[in-house]
Parts: C-alpha cells; structure tokens; sequence
C-alpha cells in the first residue's frame, strides 16, 4: 500500500545538485535505493536559504510569501520556467494573492527541472488543479503533499499554437494498467495519449518526482498527472 504523506515538509539533510538523468524503468515501478542523490531525493533535503539561493542562481523569478501554514518555504513564481507557465484554472487577476498560486521551493526547483522536458514538446502552459491547499486553522499539523506545497496536479499541458494534451480527455489509460514500459500503452494509441505518456515517463525517468501518479491508478487520478516532492524518501513510485 502506498503511503503518499510521511513528513512531506521538512527535509533533514542539505544536498547539491547534479547527476546523470536516468532511463525510464517498466512501471508501476519502486525502486529502493538507486545512484544517490536524485534530483527529488537533493531538492526534498535543502532547506529555505539553499533552495532560494538555487532558484536565484537558475535565474527563476519569485516572490517570498510571509506565511503558508504548513509550507516550509512558500513562494510564487514570477514567470514561466523555461518558457512554460504553470497556474491554476482561477482567473489571472486572482493568482497575484490567492492561495492556489503558492508553492514550495523545493517543487518549484523539480518544476523548473520538468519545464525543460515539456519545452521539447513545444509547451508553454501548464494548468493545474492544485499545488497548495491551505489546511484549516483547526486542524492538526498535516503532512498532506499539498498541504505542504510539495505537489502539483497538472491537468492540462498548453501547445504554443493554442492546442492542449487534456488529461482526463487524451490519456487513454486503464486503472492497474502499467504507466511506463513494454507493457504499457494507451487504447487507443492516440498522437495525443502517446505524448502525454512520453511527458510523465520522461519525468518519472530522470527521478524528478518521488510520487507520479495517472489515471492508471484510479478513478480520482482521472484528470490529471499527480508529480509530488517528498522529504526523507529513497523510493519512487510510479502507476
């Protein structure tokens, strides 16, 4: 069973950064302990200043926020990654202050890493269902993945000439079927579903996401990739 959440905000360890991109592994996949450290596992263990001190070096726009209960470091990003822009579905007007906008550094560092992937495929827009969902003040601390901003549920992934890879329209999968590998394979093989299977097997392959999760999983993963950072992990999870 997987246990998506087990200390997702804070890291114990500072690492640098580097490292070959590995190649995609048949899925769903967990690997215990592969060529330490990955770009997830490296970017999970940094802590603010360092992460900030790597965006700031990449050259990536952003503003601190003051506060995001439960994120460690909480920010915004102030333009695309790459040439790629990743929002929500609220209105341009509402994302300069509203809470779906905020992520953690650390995922904006994986993000920025994916950016350059979903660059080859000419994409310039991602549009999410969610990154960070504010817990509510009643609640116990939680290590939700979105409550800590470590996740992003990307619906959508946005072409240069105005055409989109739609999840939920174009992924073409089947719960408990494998994801990435010889076995695997959208019915039908669609342009689209194929692409969208080389976007999250590319993804899952070079080890920038601890968590990939499709519609292949299950029924609540129908309408979206779910690409999630996590803190004191060596395993990778893909379906």
């Amino acid at each position: 069973m997987l246990l998506l959440a087990i200390a997702c905000c804070a890291p114990t360890a500072r690492a640098g950064f580097g490292g070959p991109r590995a190649v995609p592994p048949p899925g769903p996949y967990r690997v215990g302990s592969p060529p330490p450290p990955t770009p997830a596992e490296r970017y999970a263990a940094l802590d603010g200043a360092s992460c900030e001190q790597e965006l700031t070096a990449r050259g990536v726009a952003f503003s601190r926020v003051d506060e995001a209960r439960g994120v460690l470091e909480p920010l915004r990003l102030g333009g695309p990654l790459h040439g790629v822009t990743f929002h929500s579905g609220i209105s341009q007007a509402e994302r300069a202050s509203g809470p779906y906008e905020i992520i953690d550094c650390r995922l904006a560092l994986a993000l920025d890493d994916f950016a350059q992937q979903l660059a080859s495929h000419d994409v310039v827009e991602v549009v999410h269902l969610s990154i960070y969902r504010p817990p509510s003040p009643r609640a116990p601390r939680s290590s939700s993945p979105h409550a800590c901003a470590l996740a992003i549920d990307a619906a959508s992934f946005v072409k240069r000439d105005g055409t989109a890879l739609v999840v939920e329209r174009d992924f073409h999968g089947r719960i408990g079927a494998p994801t990435c590998g010889p076995r695997a394979g959208p019915n039908p093989a669609t342009p689209e579903a194929l692409e969208l299977r080389q976007i999250v097997c590319d993804a899952a392959g070079a080890r920038l996401f601890n968590v990939a999760l499709t519609p292949d999983f299950n029924w609540k993963h129908r309408n979206h990739f779910h690409l999630e950072v996590k803190a004191d992990t060596k395993w990778f999870y893909l379906r």
